[in-house]
C-alpha cells in the first residue's frame, strides 16, 4: 500500500500544485520560527527551513501514523545581494523590498523536503526572475491590493504581481511555492504518485 502524503504548509498554492499534478494529500500546518541564523545564507536558510517544517509536523504524527505517511515541506525566499528577503510585515517593508528589487534580476529560491520514518531528503531550487522598473505608485496601489503581504519578497508571481516580472530562467511553480518536476521525482523515490 503506498504511503499516505502530508503536506506541511498553510499555503493554498502550494496544495493547489500538488493537486494540480494529481498528487492526493492532507495538510498539516505548522508554525516554525523563520528567522535567520546568525551568518546563514539564503540558500542554507531555506532548506533548513524546509526541513524544519517537515520534521515537527512528522514528529506530530501518532507512532503507527509514522510508519505509513510521508511528510512533504517546502520553503521559498527571495535572495538579493546574498541577503533573503522574507515576507513584508507592513507597507514600508514591502516598497522598501520592491524598490530593492526594481529592475534587477534576483534569485528565487525553494527548498522541498520530503521525510518518512527512515529517510529525509531535501533539495534547493534557484530560479532567477528579472523585474521591471517599478514607481512607488505601482508598489503603493500593489501594497493596497492585499497581495503582497504574505509573500516572500512581496510579490506574487500567479497574481497581480505577475506583471511587474520580465522575465524567468528556471522553474515557474517553483517561484509560486513548490517546483513540481524536482517534487514529483522526490516523491516517486518516497513511494508517492498520482
Amino acid at each position: 500500500m503506498p504511503p499516505e502524503l502530508l503536506l506541511a504548509s498553510a499555503s493554498p498554492r502550494r496544495t493547489a500544485l500538488l493537486t494540480q499534478i494529481g498528487i492526493r494529500h492532507q495538510i498539516k500546518a505548522v508554525d516554525i520560527d523563520e528567522s535567520p541564523l546568525a551568518s546563514e545564507l539564503p540558500a542554507q536558510q531555506v532548506v533548513r527551513l524546509a526541513q524544519q517544517k517537515a520534521s515537527t509536523a512528522f514528529n506530530l504524527l501518532s507512532e503507527e501514523d509514522k510508519t505509513k505517511t510521508v511528510v512533504l515541506a517546502s520553503d521559498t525566499l527571495i535572495e538579493l545581494d546574498n541577503v533573503s528577503l522574507g515576507k513584508p510585515a507592513n507597507q514600508e517593508e514591502c516598497i522598501a523590498m520592491l524598490t530593492a528589487l526594481s529592475g534587477r534580476e534576483h534569485q528565487v529560491l525553494t527548498a522541498i523536503c520530503v521525510c518518512s520514518a527512515s529517510v529525509t531528503k531535501s533539495q534547493c531550487i534557484n530560479t532567477k526572475v528579472q523585474f521591471a522598473h517599478l514607481t512607488l505608485t505601482e508598489m503603493v496601489t500593489y501594497w493596497q491590493s492585499g497581495e503582497p503581504a504574505d509573500k516572500a519578497g512581496s510579490y506574487a508571481i500567479q497574481g497581480i504581481g505577475g506583471q511587474f516580472v520580465k522575465s524567468v530562467n528556471g522553474s515557474v511553480s517553483a517561484v509560486i511555492g513548490l517546483p513540481l518536476y524536482e517534487t514529483k521525482q522526490l516523491l516517486k523515490e518516497f513511494g508517492v504518485t498520482p
